[in-house]
């Protein structure tokens, strides 16, 4: 899990996009998942606490424990743009991650929708400077993260 295809390049612009965004996490991190839920709906079903479904993404998004896991993505995400260079010492903690999110009904391919709210969040951050080689950078740093949580799914015919 090392970040050997992110140039120091792109981790300078991940670093640089990234301190904007880590100012005001819970602004942009509510910016993601207003994203997420208006690409797919389905997902909703999926953040409930204490046995509360929400009708609604407001309603949803409005909840002091939702507003908790929007904290705890972005921390993650702070936590990977911080350990670049070694994301190697975050595998276990993203297996982990993964299983979780596994177990609560998250299909693995969700998370392409999330990346793609990651990339709309930042690009409403960022506007124009928000280029392709941030992009790029963003791309291959998420899809390093997606694959580390992966390794925690359960897939039927797997051998550990």
């Amino acid at each position: 899990m090392e970040s050997g295809a992110l140039s120091s390049a792109q981790q300078q612009l991940i670093r640089a996009s990234w301190q904007k965004v880590s100012a005001n996490p819970l602004e942009h991190g509510m910016v993601l998942f207003s994203r997420l839920f208006d690409l797919n709906p389905d997902l909703l079903p999926l953040f409930q606490y204490n046995c509360k479904k929400f009708s609604t993404p407001q309603e949803c998004l409005s909840s002091p424990e939702f507003l908790e896991h929007i904290r705890k993505v972005m921390s993650v995400i702070d936590a990977a743009v911080t350990h670049m260079e070694n994301l190697h010492c975050l595998a276990e903690y993203l297996a982990n991650l993964g299983k979780k999110h596994q177990t609560v009904g998250v299909k693995l391919e969700s998370f392409s929708t999330v990346g793609e709210s990651l990339l709309f969040m930042l690009e409403q951050c960022h506007g124009p400077a928000f280029d392709m080689n941030v992009r790029e950078a963003w791309i291959k740093l998420y899809s390093t993260v997606v694959e580390a949580m992966a390794c925690g799914w359960d897939v039927p015919g797997k051998v550990e």
